[in-house]
C-alpha cells in the first residue's frame, strides 16, 4: 500500500527533542532542507527534559503543532550494561515527560524514536513489529530497551484513551554525522572506526575488537532516518508502530573489513572472544514502511566514507 496524501502544514510548529543529538540534528536538516521554517528547539541547559515541571511549564508556553522526540539517553554495549540504572531512569523520564505534556496542551501528532533492541533476544528473523514482547530480552541492554517498550506502548494507550495520533518509529543501528566516537559509550559502527583510525595514525599492525565478530547488524544511516521521519509526519500511516531499516545485514568481522579498507587501514583486524557479542543477529523487517512507499537511499559503503570525513573534519569534537 502506498500513500499519497500530504497531511503536514508548511508553517506547523515542530518541537525537536533532542536535536544537538546525531537523530536530532540529522531530523533537523531535513526537515529545513525540505522547507519546514517553523523548527523549535530548547537545550538541555535551557530545559531538563527529566524534570516534570519545567517541561509542562515548557509546553504551556509554547504553541506545538507535532513533536519528534528524539532525545534519548543512548550507547553501546559496554555504556548499556554499565550504566544501566542511567540508562532506565533518564531515558523514562524524558519520554514520559515529553509524552503526557504534549498530550496536556494539545498536541495531536507526536513521532517517538525508539530501537530494535526492544525485541526479543532470540527474535525470529527478519523482526516484525507483531514479535514485540514475544520473548526475552538481551540482558546487556534490557533497561535502556523496556524504557524504549514503555515509550511505545504509552503512545499506543495514549492513541487509544485520547485520540491522539503518536506513532512510534523503531530504527536500527543508525551511524552518521554527529554520532557518539567515545571508546567507552558508543555504539559498535563509530567505536571500530575510531579504534581502526588510531591504529593508523599509530603505526598499530592490529586492532582488537569486542567480541567473536560473528553477529550480523543492520545499519541505517542517520539521514535516511531524517527522511523516513518526515515522510511518516507529510503522509501520517494508519499503522502506530513501523520499523526502520535498509533491510541489508553485515557481521561485525565484516563491517571491521570494510572500515578497514574505507580508511585505507593496511593491519590486521582482531577480535576479542573473551568480550561479548550481544545478540547474535538483529535485522528488522521495514515491509510496513517500505510498502508505504518509502526506501534508504544511502549505502553502508557510501555512509561509512561519509561518516569518517565528518569525523576527520569534527576529531576534536568526536574525541
Amino acid at each position: 500500500m502506498s500513500v499519497d496524501q500530504i497531511v503536514i502544514q508548511k508553517n506547523a510548529a515542530i518541537y525537536i527533542a533532542g536535536h544537538r543529538g546525531m537523530v536530532g540534528s540529522a531530523i533537523e536538516r531535513r526537515l529545513r532542507g525540505a522547507g519546514y521554517p517553523n523548527i523549535v528547539t530548547q537545550s538541555r541547559p535551557e530545559l531538563d527534559l527529566t524534570r516534570q515541571q519545567d517541561v509542562e511549564s515548557w509546553f504551556a508556553q509554547h504553541n506545538i503543532d507535532i513533536v519528534i522526540l528524539a532525545a534519548a539517553k543512548v550507547g553501546g554495549i559496554y555504556a548499556n550494561n554499565t550504566f544501566r540504572a542511567e540508562f532506565i531512569y533518564q531515558n523514562l523520564m524524558m519520554q514520559t515527560n515529553i509524552i503526557h505534556s504534549a498530550y496536556k496542551h494539545g498536541v495531536k501528532r507526536l513521532l517517538f524514536l525508539g530501537s530494535s533492541c526492544i525485541y526479543p533476544r532470540d527474535c525470529p528473523q527478519p523482526m516484525r513489529e507483531e514479535f514485540l514482547l514475544s520473548g526475552a530480552l538481551e540482558t546487556t541492554n534490557e533497561p535502556y530497551a523496556v524504557a524504549k517498550i514503555a515509550g511505545l506502548k504509552m503512545c499506543e494507550a495514549y492513541n487509544n484513551q485520547y485520540g491522539t495520533r503518536y506513532i512510534s518509529l523503531m530504527p536500527t543501528n543508525l551511524y552518521g554525522a554527529n554520532d557518539n566516537f567515545d571508546l567507552h559509550t558508543s555504539h559498535v559502527l563509530p567505536a571500530v572506526m575510531r579504534k581502526i583510525h588510531e591504529a593508523k595514525l599509530s603505526g598499530q599492525k592490529r586492532v582488537s575488537l569486542w567480541g567473536t565478530g560473528r553477529p550480523l547488524r543492520e545499519f541505517l544511516h542517520v539521514d535516511d532516518l531524517a527522511d523516513a521521519c518526515l515522510f511518516i509526519l507529510e503522509h501520517e500511516p494508519t499503522q502506530e508502530v513501523l520499523n526502520v531499516g535498509s533491510g541489508e545485514e553485515i557481521s561485525i568481522q565484516e563491517l571491521g573489513n570494510l572500515i578497514a579498507d574505507t580508511l585505507n587501514y593496511q593491519g590486521s583486524v582482531m577480535f576479542d572472544p573473551s568480550m561479548p557479542d550481544g545478540a547474535p543477529r538483529k535485522l528488522l523487517d521495514s515491509g510496513r514502511i517500505f510498502d508505504l512507499g518509502w526506501r534508504p537511499k544511502i549505502s553502508l559503503r557510501d555512509g561509512v566514507q561519509q561518516t569518517y570525513n565528518w569525523y576527520l573534519s569534527h576529531s576534536n569534537e568526536a574525541a
